[in-house]
């Protein structure tokens, strides 16, 4: 099926095009392009344009490039345009503009990933779903997502993220929804925003791409919520509020069940339920707000919150596995994509609800906190969480500092380096734990989560061996 053809990307770009042509899809990363599709040769770790050769002979239906590299064949099917990241805007534009898609936009300093997921679960039940993969929501991510999206697209979500100031609003005005959703706000690259509420102004500019008549779904819960309120009010937009005491949607009951989670909630003065398949609060919540931004994108609400259970969250995101050893059996929850003190508090709780012989969290440095870094590293140790933690490795130098907090019966290792950990990990890991494993990405704890994962995989293998 196509979705662009050459003289609508000549079109909505400016650029000029040799031949006509038609693309399926579009990429910029050569490992993961399908046959037929545009490849956008992007400036971002790497110049896309040494890989537009690559990209052809893969089966790319076209290139767009800013320059001709070397070795490019005159009848190459290209389209040239003089700023690449310029003209992929320009393409997202133009996509916005031909859609009659109902379009949702989501950030928030946690949970915004798992809570676009869960939107994409639950409305591909109730219709035609275009949806950011994986985190593609910075200045690439954003207009790659909506230059992606079919004509034929009946819901939109895309996710917007930021790690400096002034970031969403232009993202916001690419995308323009018809509903906003806030998940959270909390500490989070405090390197670059200085303080919370700093951070809270940076999301809700989220609300200055909000088309008419737009509605912003807000955490009600937080403590920068007069901060979300203030600009809500300047834009006059329609604002629902969620959480626990929330008036439009409340969040009226939260228990675990067997390792699945319940909740009762009051959206507009109707009572709906729904179970997740995983454990915590945290997500409840952001299932709270995704149910209620659907009830403000004129989706079926009872519906979607029916088919909350179908979602589950994915690796490096509170995936969770079991790995079968020869002498029992080994719970792992995989948090190792991303942490602030935030996600890393609901982290704690959640294994702590585990019922794991012993459970075990693998916990690495929180990056981007400024100045307090140590102070939040070291404020951990207050959770009440970890009165049901058996024992805490810490992996990174800033962990030194909660390290230094714990009691001696809840302290094990202290490292450095992901790579020491992997030096170890099986001396201390044992069949029957429920075991954690929670960094930002920078940390480099993934490995440990495959480590861990392999054991499943090894014949014969003692992990009784202490040290």
């Amino acid at each position: 099926m196509s979705l662009w053809t050459s003289e609508d990307i000549g079109t909505a770009t400016g650029g000029h095009v040799r031949q006509k042509w038609t693309v399926s899809g579009i990429s910029i990363d050569t490992r993961s392009l399908a046959k037929g599709d545009l490849f956008v040769a992007i400036s971002a770790a790497r110049d896309g344009h040494d890989f537009v050769l690559d990209a052809l002979e893969k089966g790319a239906g076209a290139a767009m490039i800013s320059r001709l590299p070397d070795g490019l064949s005159a009848d190459a099917p290209v389209i040239l345009v003089e700023d690449v990241q310029k003209a992929l805007e320009a393409l997202a534009t133009a996509s916005r503009t031909r859609s009659k898609a109902k379009i949702l936009a989501i950030t928030g300093s946690v949970g915004k990933t798992s809570t676009k997921d869960m939107l994409r679960t639950v409305l591909e039940k109730q219709g035609r779903t275009h949806a950011s993969v994986a985190s593609y929501n910075n200045h690439w991510g954003v207009p790659l997502t909506l230059a992606r999206m079919p004509v034929e697209t009946e819901y939109g979500i895309f996710e917007i993220g930021t790690n400096h100031p002034g970031e969403i609003a232009p993202l916001a005005r690419l995308v323009r929804p018809d509903v906003v959703l806030i998940t959270m706000v909390s500490a989070a690259h405090l390197e670059s925003f200085g303080s919370v509420e700093a951070i809270a102004e940076e999301k809700a500019a989220i609300m200055d791409g909000l088309n008419s008549n737009g509605t912003a779904v807000l955490n009600a819960d937080i403590s920068t919520e007069p901060v979300l309120r203030r600009m809500a009010d300047q834009i006059a937009c329609v604002q629902v509020w969620f959480g626990r005491g929330a008036v439009d949607a409340q969040l009226t009951l939260c228990e675990t069940r067997d390792d699945k989670t319940y909740a009762e909630i009051k959206l507009a003065g109707k009572f709906l339920s729904y179970e997740l398949k995983s454990l915590g609060s945290h997500f409840v919540l952001n299932a709270l707000g995704a149910i209620a931004s659907l009830r403000a994108l004129e989706a079926d609400a009872d519906l979607a919150a029916r088919d909350m259970s179908l979602w589950q969250p994915v690796e490096g995101r509170g995936s969770r596995s079991l790995v079968d050893l020869p002498f029992g059996r080994i719970e792992l929850i995989d948090e190792a994509y991303n942490a602030n003190p935030a996600s890393m508090a609901a982290a704690l709780q959640v294994l702590a609800m585990c019922k794991g012989a012993r459970r075990i969290a693998i916990i690495g440095d929180m990056k981007e906190l400024g100045t307090s870094a140590e102070d939040f590293h070291a404020g951990l140790a207050d959770l009440d969480a970890l009165k049901k933690i058996d024992t805490l490795h810490l992996v990174g130098p800033l962990m030194g500092a909660l390290y230094a907090e714990l009691p001696p019966h809840r302290r094990g290792f202290h490292v450095n380096t992901a790579a020491e950990i992997l030096e170890i990990y099986r001396y201390f890991v044992k069949p029957g734990d429920c075991i954690l494993v929670k960094a930002s990405l920078g940390t480099g704890l993934g490995a440990v989560v495959k480590a861990i994962l392999q054991l499943g995989q090894s014949q014969g293998l003692s992990l009784e061996k202490e040290i």
